[in-house]
């Protein structure tokens, strides 16, 4: 341990990152400006031509940033037997559900299997990607012991769940602390001495079922108290009450109470996801995690809810949505980012069009409806004018990017059904949902 210890602290030693996305280059950035040197592995060669060209694939990091690591020496490659070369390795690659809402470990197999026949004595595997408590141990490890070592002996094995969040300018990978478990002591004090060379603050904990646990937690706590403002809207739009002004009142209790807001419902990698991962591994245990998947249920809800109250509105109007021309107000799953996993807004867009409406979108930081799994829009984003907006027979804000001029939207648009509560609803031309 001596030796990986050592090269960390002189800066000898270079660290590969598996997955260069949303968590992967947020950690490339970070590693490469303490000074040590980092190998970048995907499996996508348009991410690493881009990469290579000093070009940042995620809009919230600047180009500039991108090429600064690369000056200071980053490189990219698809060629995963160049991990022998790494002291340690950082797997960040996605941890989706499959169609049964089970997890799916493929991402991380497969990265595993890829590394497995250059894996050496001396090098360090840590796991960044969230799932279920015992992955680590009993995924990761049987590679690692198939290769003929034994971590906490000759190897290092670590899990240190991601705490990336996208568009927050309060915090950053540096700066936020960092949560890391061991597969033996000397794992946690290699783990350790990796992470503190770039981390501000570490969070030791006692396994890495521990740590795997402390990141389903996390987001477990987010999920279920979302579903429960959720369904505080709805029970407030019941009784002719704005949930908004409710939850700015409650928050000025200096204790006790934390503000959420509802939406039109949850996305990102994480509060979608996560909960499943807990729910499926507890059934191993003969529990039946009822809390955590009504939160889930009542937060898959909240696309059909919008859906109703825009039919609900445009009837007030006299339209019926077969045919309405619809413009859906941001996509991207929160405020000020790109990022599209699992959006909320791309469920109301879908639902719109399946009743036969014509859907358009509007979102300044996703110019082009990427490419995605699960859905299929053929759409640029459409540019923000009096006119524009008046030409749509309703507005649905599902994404309230600071970009978009309120007062203009507010001005030209013919009706609005807001899932933020960034207009004052009036049951006429401006309807909550």
């Amino acid at each position: 341990m001596t030796n990986f210890i050592d090269r960390i602290a002189d800066r000898s030693a270079k660290i590969g990152i598996l997955g260069l996305g949303y968590v992967g280059i947020p950690l490339a950035l970070s590693i490469s400006r303490s000074g040590l040197k980092v190998l970048g592995f995907d499996i996508s060669d348009e991410r690493i031509a881009q990469l290579h060209a000093g070009s940042s694939p995620i809009r919230h990091i600047p180009n500039d940033e991108i090429v600064a690591i690369r000056n200071a020496g980053f490189e990219a490659t698809t060629d995963f037997s160049r991990s022998a070369e790494c002291d340690a390795l950082i797997i960040c690659v996605p941890t989706p559900l499959n169609k049964f809402k089970q997890p799916d470990l493929s991402f991380i197999e497969a990265t595993m299997a890829s590394i497995a026949p250059h894996l050496r004595s001396g090098q360090l595997v840590s796991l960044e990607s969230t799932t279920w408590p015992g992955t680590t141990a009993e995924v990761m490890l049987p590679y690692i012991s198939d290769a003929g070592l034994t971590p906490g002996e000759d190897f290092y094995l670590v899990y240190s769940p991601e705490r990336e969040d996208p568009g927050n300018e309060r915090y950053n990978t540096q700066t936020i602390p960092k949560i890391v478990g061991g597969h033996t002591s000397d794992c946690l004090a290699a783990g350790k001495a990796l992470y503190g060379a770039f981390i501000d603050t570490l969070v030791p904990v006692s396994s890495t079922q521990t740590g795997e646990m402390v990141k389903l937690l996390e987001n477990i706590h987010r999920s279920v108290n979302i579903g429960l403002i959720n369904e505080m809207k709805l029970i407030a739009e019941a009784m002719g009450l704005d949930i908004f002004e409710v939850i700015d009142a409650a928050k000025t209790k200096p204790f006790g109470f934390t503000a959420y807001y509802p939406g039109p419902g949850v996305g990102g990698h994480c509060i979608p996801i996560d909960p499943f991962y807990l729910t499926w591994k507890a059934r191993e245990f003969g529990l039946h995690t009822r809390f955590i998947e009504l939160a889930g249920e009542i937060n898959a809800r909240m696309p059909q809810y919008v859906l109703d109250r825009a039919i609900e509105a445009l009837n007030q109007h006299g339209k019926a949505l077969r045919d309405a021309k619809i413009l859906a107000l941001g996509i991207a799953y929160k405020s000020g980012v790109d990022d599209m996993r699992e959006s909320p807004s791309v469920l109301v867009m879908e639902l719109l069009r399946e009743w036969g409406a014509e859907v358009s979108y509007s979102d300044p930081h996703v110019p082009v409806f990427p490419p995605m799994r699960e859905h299929d829009f053929d759409l640029s984003s459409v540019d923000l004018t009096p006119q524009t907006l008046a030409a749509f027979d309703a507005i649905v804000v599902l994404t309230d990017h600071a970009d978009f001029d309120y007062e203009m939207i507010m001005q030209n648009a013919q009706l609005i059904i807001d899932t933020r509560g960034r207009f004052p609803p009036d049951g006429e031309r401006i309807w909550r949902a």
